[in-house]
């Protein structure tokens, strides 16, 4: 019986046991060789219909799921930036409107301020000219005085130099005609 086995074999075996050609073309085994593919394919088939895809469907649907959350929540965090940045453009326009204002203001004071001093300094110039025009006056007046005096005394040198003597109401009275014209 061994040798019947070995018979039928031998078209696919050489006389040593090795393979002729190679044995998955082998006519006599490619009955056996269908069975057992179409078999694990259906495993295999089974297997990830009932085990693999279902999960790796609920993996999609999960990212998915995630995906669209994001986007909402990125749409939410866009809108909110905006009204952010809108915001934050107001408050701007404010700032600088309100620091025109101040501005406006701090130069009315100052101004304001400029006038008062100048006002004040240009009252103390024109009591200071009115002071020095006082001094002025007194100083001509007694000018007038001493030059008087210097007449007098000079007069008297003078007549005294030529030998003549000359009492003071004399010369008096004649540098008090001569100063009048």
């Amino acid at each position: 019986m061994a040798s019947e086995t070995h018979e039928t074999v031998s078209a696919c075996v050489d006389s040593h046991g090795g393979a002729v050609g190679m044995p998955q073309l082998c006519s006599e085994w490619m009955g056996n060789q269908i069975f057992w593919l179409v078999v694990t394919l259906v495993v295999i088939f089974f297997i990830l219909s009932r085990i693999a895809l279902p999960r790796i469907a609920a993996v999609l649907a999960e990212r998915q799921g995630a995906i669209t959350n994001d986007l909402a929540t990125a749409e939410d965090l866009k809108a909110k930036a905006v009204e952010a940045e809108e915001a934050y453009n107001k408050a701007l326009a404010d700032a600088r409107v309100e620091a025109q204002n101040i501005i406006a203001a701090t130069k009315a004071e100052i101004k304001a301020e400029l006038d008062e001093a100048t006002a004040k300094a240009d009252a103390e110039i024109a009591a200071k000219a009115a002071e020095g025009e006082k001094v002025i006056a007194e100083i001509r007046a007694n000018a007038l005085e001493s030059i008087k005096e210097v007449a007098k005394d000079t007069t008297k040198e003078l007549v005294a130099a030529m030998g003549v003597k000359a009492d003071a109401r004399s010369v008096t009275a004649a540098v008090n005609a001569r100063l009048k014209g």
